[in-house]
């Protein structure tokens, strides 16, 4: 069964469906863009954050995997996370946020907030496949934030 999408995710950065400034890709210093996120439900253990490329020439590149984030976290101010928060190992095998760096054309990079009904429990560097296992075995809800990048050649 599919998590109901009634999670609201937001970037002061860019809007849904818009360029993602440089700034938080290759081209530029690679930072996480900041993230807020409303309707998280009530009865949520945790949330988690996927970001991934579906449009990636090998399959989904998943840049970033945020696991049990405390419900008080209403958002991310860029690539820190709170206390109590692990990091997934991306798809570039690295425990952090990896900024879209597109081979060719543009792409579509999606931030997925899952409400969870209980926490992973997974540590800090934990593979990918694990990470998102857990967040799909216990999503209760979702939300959605797309960006999208072409690099300049």
């Amino acid at each position: 069964m599919e998590a109901p999408d009634v999670i609201m995710v937001s970037s002061p950065a860019f809007r849904d469906g818009e360029p993602i400034p440089a700034r938080f890709t290759c081209d530029g210093a690679g930072d996480a863009p900041p993230l807020a996120w409303a309707g998280v439900p009530e009865d949520a253990a945790a949330v988690s954050l996927v970001v991934d490329d579906p449009d990636a020439p090998r399959g989904t590149f998943v840049h970033w995997v945020v696991l049990d984030l405390p419900l008080d976290a209403a958002g991310l101010p860029g690539a820190t996370v709170p206390a109590g928060a692990v990091q997934a190992r991306n798809s570039a095998g690295r425990p952090s946020y990896f900024g879209p760096c597109p081979p060719s054309g543009t792409h579509h990079y999606r931030f997925t907030v899952y409400a969870l009904s209980r926490r992973t429990g997974l540590r800090d560097g934990v593979d990918l496949d694990t990470a998102l296992r857990a967040v799909q075995s216990a999503a209760r809800a979702k939300g959605r934030l797309v960006g999208t990048y072409a690099r300049r050649r």
